[in-house]
């Protein structure tokens, strides 16, 4: 006899089961749809073929408890980078109109904080075919020659596919095939890769806003390539750009636009062809100057009779046009004995020239002119005046009283300022520097500036940070550059920011759920403020003050302690950290409200019916954290109808305190078919209602095994088929039985399926014999199969070793009469296995088929005693006695859907 904990019957308060603990994930793939192949391939590897253009379905089936969050990902982005998609964290994946592109291995991910996450794949193949496209030609010999007369003529066919198609050549209606006409040959399909050259020149040089165009051609290739030009470095092309095939035109031209562009030939034959050129925009930037004292000379100052050398630096493109020339208050300047004229290679840049003004002299004073020019114009050219005079003197550089040490709180704009003199005034470099611990503070190491560079310049000496940050703390540098002013040792001070903010604390918020007369404790944790001394705390209830202190310099928390919680003791807690910046606070709810229940979705046989239009739910659940509030009273139970606004409620009520993973009951009745309805389900506790949780029930109409017996069998069932009483002739006892009434359809299957033994675990099976390296086991049940339109009855040995094989161990198809007959039969696993018998319906309504008291024992069957039909049970005696679990199948399609139940039985229980 088969016995289930289940409820059977109108609406009561929920019926405890023995306490459950949670389960982790598992789970599997199936898909939808008849147009599609499975295949097993190495381990585990599906692949799924769909067509391009369909709509693709995958479904994840977790069981586990709590249930698994679920998560769709796909090899090499696809799946995974589409952010924000809803479909990704559901069960069922849909792609409509899939395209090739969307091929690849998609994974389903499922946890709940239980052990590992449990992970499936699948692999989906699109199949595609596009139009085939024919080319005519000669052969290279030929191809002056009159086209068509007397020549060879070559026809090729490509066609891009998934898997690669087969060619099929006809004249007319005619087939064509090799060696069948002397006048054709057909070879199969070979590719070429493409060439491609530039018609242009390498660089090419062009003046701003001219038009410039890039031409790429391409010669051979096979299938013909697609043409592509790209910036290096992954920069977009200009946003005037315009491409035409190979051809890229780029209007009004600027400095911006200039670099090197590539133009690539890809026609999937090995790798692209590739050629790339240079774009060199005319134009000249930063002029800049110095003047370097006599360098035979300590003396930073110009003197009568010294060395003067005025050096002017301006970047050019290109580099070799580049081209100086000097003027003396306005007049041109040449070289000679005492003014002596150099320039730098012009291939370096940026390009440098020199004026050297030897033994200097009072009529040697006056303004000098750097003109800097392109050989062959096109950008306007460049001026830089120095003044060289009796007033010219170096640099100093100092911080204004009060600002070397700066404090700013966070959100800030700061000015850091150093004061220079000197004429020229030259520009300043700001920089930034870590100092080390200790007496003698140094420079260690440079660190990057706001705007994130190494060094900023600034002509009127001072550096503003807008919105300044804790990170922004630190030394900053400031020292005069060689640019615009005296090329000597440069002069330089320090000024010292210090960015306060408020204190950061954890936790920022948490909830606290705890029973009434409960001692419990809140903790507030510092993590970082400045600044960090004579920080204060307070802690308050809503608006009330509890307590107040000062932090130690040994403590980086502090604790709020309640000794016994009552009601005015709920409600939200914060404790606030100040200094002098802000406050951080850390916030806690405290509160009596219930956890949410968890659904379990793993129940068997959850749909029943008594009644054709109507159905009936056993509905389960286990509490979170139950015992971290007051003991739940009752739940208040709501449901109503999908797409309906009613809710119906009513109050469960719970006696006695609820353990932690403790199974709770309740059967929902009198259900419509085939409707779907959301239940919500909230606990009270004498704080008042927790935290409700919903989930959706739906009617299924699949091809089970039931559970059932002679005494709770519908008086209406099919006659003429099925078994009047368990094997032993009970009407009370129970026995599992295929119902093949409509909506079933001939060759429809349903299957149970075993757990897994493991062939090396000492705990799968109790025996007295001696375990050997290939065991014999005796599988054995009792059958019923009675009925005109019986169908078939078929036992399958499942082994788990690199692939998964099923093999068929015992069949038998028709009516056998009404009559339990039992059946035994030797198998010889030699790894994990598991047992699956399936019931297949026959033609007709008269063919159901039951099973009985299923047992399996190591060793060789015995055989069976004479006139056993009806008879006593096979007794387990020493060994465990096998668990039947469900898989059903709809359809021909099989799709395995496992969920668990355990078997009990009054004959195997001792």
């Amino acid at each position: 006899m088969l016995f289930f904990t289940a409820v059977w019957g109108t609406q009561t308060p929920p019926r405890r089961v023995v306490p459950m603990t949670t389960a982790p994930p598992t789970v599997r793939i199936v898909h939808s749809g008849q147009a599609c192949n499975v295949e097993e391939e190495r381990y585990s590897e599906r692949v799924y073929t769909i067509k391009e253009g369909e709509t693709l379905e995958l479904q994840c089936l977790v069981t586990g408890h709590p249930r698994p969050q679920i998560r769709w990902t796909k090899t090499a982005g696809g799946a995974s980078d589409r952010q924000g998609d809803a479909s990704l964290h559901n069960e069922t994946l849909k792609i409509e109109n899939i395209s090739r592109h969307q091929g690849g291995r998609y994974y389903c991910k499922a946890e709940n904080g239980l052990g590992s996450p449990a992970i499936r794949s699948i692999r989906v193949d699109v199949y595609y075919l596009d139009d085939p496209v024919i080319t005519v030609h000669q052969s290279v010999g030929e191809a002056k020659e009159q086209f068509y007369f007397e020549r060879t003529v070559f026809l090729r066919c490509v066609a891009n596919s998934n898997p690669p198609v087969h060619y099929t050549w006809r004249r007319g209606r005619e087939a064509l095939t090799q060696g069948s006409d002397s006048g054709v040959e057909i070879y199969e399909p070979f590719f070429t890769q493409p060439s491609i050259k530039l018609l242009l020149d390498d660089p090419l040089v062009v003046n701003p806003g001219e038009t410039i165009t890039l031409v790429c051609v391409v010669s051979g290739g096979d299938p013909p390539p697609t043409l592509k030009w790209v910036r290096l470095g992954g920069e977009e092309l200009p946003k005037r750009s315009v491409v035409h095939g190979g051809t890229l035109t780029i209007p009004a031209v600027t400095v911006d636009d200039g670099g090197a562009y590539s133009c690539t030939a890809s026609n999937n034959v090995g790798n692209p062809a590739k050629k790339s050129t240079t774009i060199l925009v005319r134009g000249l930037r930063k002029g800049r100057f110095w003047i370097t004292p006599d360098p035979y000379h300590n003396d930073d100052n110009i003197q009568i009779g010294r060395e003067v050398k005025i050096s002017c630096q301006v970047e050019a493109t290109p580099p070799e046009e580049l081209q100086f020339s000097w003027l003396k208050n306005g007049r041109p300047l040449r070289s000679s004995e005492r003014m002596v004229i150099t320039h730098t290679d012009t291939d370096v840049s940026p390009g440098t020239t020199n004026l050297d003004i030897i033994d200097l002299k009072f009529t040697d004073f006056g303004t000098y002119t750097c003109v800097a020019s392109l050989r062959n114009g096109g950008t306007p050219e460049i001026s830089i005046d120095v003044n060289i005079s009796s007033t010219t003197v170096p640099p100093e550089l100092t911080v204004p009283r009060g600002r070397s040490h700066l404090i700013a709180q966070e959100g800030d704009t700061v000015d850091l300022q150093c004061l220079v003199s000197g004429k020229p005034k030259p520009i300043i470099l700001w920089s930034r520097v870590e100092e080390s611990s200790g007496a003698a503070a140094a420079v260690v190491a440079p660190s990057l500036m706001p705007d994130g560079s190494v060094e900023m310049e600034s002509y009127d000496g001072v550096l503003r940070i807008n919105n300044v940050t804790r990170e922004m703390s630190g030394t900053y540098r400031c020292q005069t550059s060689q640019y615009n002013g005296f090329n000597v040792k440069p002069r330089e001070a320090l000024i010292q920011l210090v960015v306060q903010f408020p204190p950061n604390v954890e936790p920022v918020y948490t909830e606290i759920r705890q029973a009434l007369g409960r001692a419990f404790s809140l903790t507030c944790r510092l993590l970082r403020a400045h600044p960090a001394r004579l920080l204060r705390y307070e802690w308050k209830l809503g608006s009330r003050l509890l307590t107040v202190g000062q932090f130690n310099d040994q403590r980086d928390d502090t604790n709020y302690l309640v000794r016994a919680l009552n009601r005015e003791g709920y409600g939200e807690y914060t404790c606030d950290i100040t200094n002098e910046a802000g406050a951080g606070r850390c916030t806690f709810l405290v509160t009596g409200k219930a956890y949410a229940p968890e659904f379990y979705y793993d129940t068997y046989s959850a749909v029943w019916q008594k009644q054709p239009r109507v159905y009936n739910f056993k509905l389960q659940w286990t509490q979170m954290e139950p015992n971290a509030v007051d003991r739940i009273l009752a739940y208040r139970l709501g449901f109503r109808q999908m797409g309906q606004s009613r809710w119906w409620e009513q109050e469960i009520p719970m006696e006695g305190t609820i353990q932690k993973g403790e199974l709770l009951t309740y059967n929902l009745t009198e259900l419509i078919k085939p409707d779907s309805y959301l239940v919500r389900l909230t606990p009270i506790t004498r704080y008042g209602e927790g935290d409700p949780t919903e989930r959706i029930i739906t009617y299924s109409d699949e091809f089970d095994w039931t559970r059932h017996s002679a005494a709770t069998r519908d008086t209406k069932y099919t006659p003429n088929t099925g078994p009047s009483s368990d094997h032993t002739g009970s009407k009370q006892g129970f026995y599992m039985y295929i119902e093949t009434s409509r909506p079933r359809l001939d060759g429809d299957k349903a299957r149970l399926l075993s757990p897994t033994f493991n062939m090396n675990s000492k705990t799968t099976f109790s025996s007295s014999s001696s375990v050997t390296n290939n065991p014999t086991y005796c599988f054995a049940f009792y059958y019923h199969m009675y009925g005109k339109h019986i169908g078939a009855l078929n036992v399958f040995l499942r082994q788990k070793a690199q692939t998964v094989t099923d093999t068929s161990v015992w069949s038998l198809t028709g009516n056998q009469g009404d009559r339990w007959r039992q059946a035994k039969v030797n198998i010889h696993p030699t790894t994990a296995f598991q047992i699956v018998m399936e019931g297949v319906r026959g033609s007709g309504i008269e063919g159901d088929i039951a099973i009985d008291d299923v047992t399996i024992e190591e060793g060789e069957c015995k055989d069976p005693p004479p006139n056993n039909e009806g008879g006593e049970p096979a007794l387990c005696h020493d060994i465990k006695c096998l668990q039947i679990s469900e898989e059903k199948i709809a359809g021909p399609k099989a799709i395995d859907i496992v969920t668990e139940a355990k078997r009990k039985d009054k004959n195997l229980g001792r």
